[in-house]
């Protein structure tokens, strides 16, 4: 018999006989702790319809049953569910709000939303008509479609309001706003699902209950690399794409390390100038880089190519930051939450009630890379990418096939970044152009240099010409070109997807 008790239900788990608990009135579905069994609640019993996956571990903090408080509100994380799709995977928590009301916090790459069930204005359309990129408007707000996935339940633990079949394939769209507000439409059941949400920062929670840093941070997984047979050590669980230290292969890791791995090799190395696995502080956080990649861009109609470096840092709590290095100068960024909204027009992009002016548009790929990331990663991706600035704010879009992602972020002194790393006695060689007093001359190209070194010399020699000939007349002459800022650290294939 089930038994209640301040909206608790407690029954036998009908594959091993363990207690399966529900403490959310919400909950129809619990997976059993002892033997993954997936039991739904019909009454007073629970039936078993299945067996749950194992949960693949990863690095978060969050672990059932912490509580916190949003909106001055308490919650208890109660679930979890672990979704993918082609360039990633996320966790979904299930948060019980005074048992009555269900939430989720979203957790992709470090980055968190908490969003609460949205009761839509009008039926959600097919998934298949909400193309990237394009706008919709959904209770008053306008929207514009960041991401459309077909994605997979993988494995899920507690107690849920919703299952999905595991690996049945439904789509699940993102829409975001330059208020910062994220709209997740669920097309695993009929209606769709609608979720409105904002990101958090895990301390703003007031969370109690964490997990400890697991063992596993520490000894990592290893295997042989499959082109050369060196160790390969994987630090982060989640990670995608790792790069060999001894061949520079990039391995894929998608399927796991466990079966045949598929890795492509890279013909030749860029060494970055800040070590792979070193701490810095920045911004008063401790980060740690794990990956590296260089990446080069050619604006339309330009033949010379530029490029930079970007540093994937990673905290346990605040997730991944990218640091870039340009020709001129550092920035550091983290994707954004909503989306920009864009005039054409103007070039601008507005975001949280500020313009940002276009600088630079182009088209970017990835040249190098090193280290492991979260994202499957591969040497010769393409994304087509805007950079905007306001002041040493910045804004930047990527565009992929199936996903539109923004960065945003500010610019960072060279020095900063070089005593953040204790590189201090290297300090000369993170000086970049934004310190030189032509800087702008740094993403020419050889062409673009020597014709305006042309164009001086014939104004001089005019300006002498006539000046020999007493007359009063005077030439000016003035141009403009890229800085190889490149990306502010937008990324590609699975960055804040959910």
């Amino acid at each position: 018999m089930v038994e209640s008790a301040q909206r608790a239900y407690r029954a036998p788990c009908p594959g091993c006989g363990a207690p399966v608990e529900f403490r959310s009135a919400q909950s129809a579905f619990a997976v059993c702790p002892f033997c993954q069994s997936t039991v739904v609640r019909q009454g007073d019993t629970l039936a078993r319809i299945g067996k749950m996956a194992e949960l693949f571990d990863d690095f978060s903090p969050l672990q059932l049953f912490a509580a916190g408080r949003i909106q001055d509100k308490p919650f208890t994380l109660v679930g979890r569910l672990q979704c993918g799709y082609a360039g990633g995977r996320w966790t979904e928590w299930i948060a019980s709000l005074d048992g009555d009301r269900t939430g989720v916090l979203s957790e992709d790459n470090g980055a968190f939303v908490f969003a609460l069930p949205l009761e839509l204005d009008r039926e959600a359309p097919p998934a298949e008509t909400l193309r990237v990129g394009a706008t919709a408007a959904f209770n008053g707000q306008h929207y514009t479609v960041a991401s459309n996935e077909q994605v997979t339940l993988v494995s899920a633990q507690g107690e849920l309001p919703k299952l999905p079949e595991p690996g049945k394939p439904f789509a699940a769209v993102e829409l975001r706003n330059d208020q910062g507000l994220v709209l997740s439409l669920d097309y695993s059941s009929t209606p769709p699902a609608a979720y409105l949400g904002r990101a958090v920062e895990l301390d703003d929670l007031q969370l109690t209950g964490l997990r400890d840093a697991p063992a596993k941070e520490e000894k990592g997984r290893s295997f042989n690399c499959p082109n050369c047979g060196a160790p390969v050590a994987v630090r982060l669980d989640d990670s995608k794409s790792i790069a060999c230290g001894m061949c520079h292969s990039i391995i894929d890791l998608t399927q796991g390390i466990g079966g045949e791995l598929k890795h492509v090799e890279q013909a030749e190395s860029v060494r970055p100038l800040i070590a792979l696995g070193s701490v810095g502080q920045l911004q008063g956080v401790a980060w740690q880089v794990v990956g590296f990649q260089h990446r080069t861009g050619v604006e339309p109609g330009d033949d010379e190519p530029f490029g930079w470096s970007e540093y994937l840092l990673y905290n346990r709590k605040r997730g991944f930051s990218f640091l870039v290095d340009a020709e001129d100068g550092w920035s550091m960024v983290r994707p954004t939450t909503g989306a920009p909204m864009l005039d054409e027009s103007a070039k601008t992009a507005t975001y949280l009630g500020k313009a940002y002016q276009q600088q630079y548009a182009y088209d970017a790929e990835t040249s190098y890379v090193a280290g492991e990331f979260y994202w499957q990663v591969e040497r010769g991706q393409k994304t087509y990418n805007r950079d905007f600035a306001r002041g040493p704010a910045l804004l930047s879009m990527e565009r992929s096939a199936n996903e539109i992602t923004w960065s945003s972020g500010s610019k960072i002194d060279s020095g900063a970044v070089a005593s953040a790393f204790k590189l201090d006695d290297n300090k000369d060689m993170f000086a970049r152009g934004d310190a030189a007093p032509l800087s702008a001359a740094s993403g020419m190209g050889c062409g673009t240099i020597i014709l305006i070194l042309i164009v001086i010399v014939v104004v001089l020699l005019l300006m002498s010409t006539c000046s020999g000939r007493g007359g009063g007349s005077s030439g000016s002459s003035s141009s403009s070109s890229r800085n190889s800022g490149g990306s502010y650290g937008g990324y590609s294939s699975g960055g804040g997807h959910k």
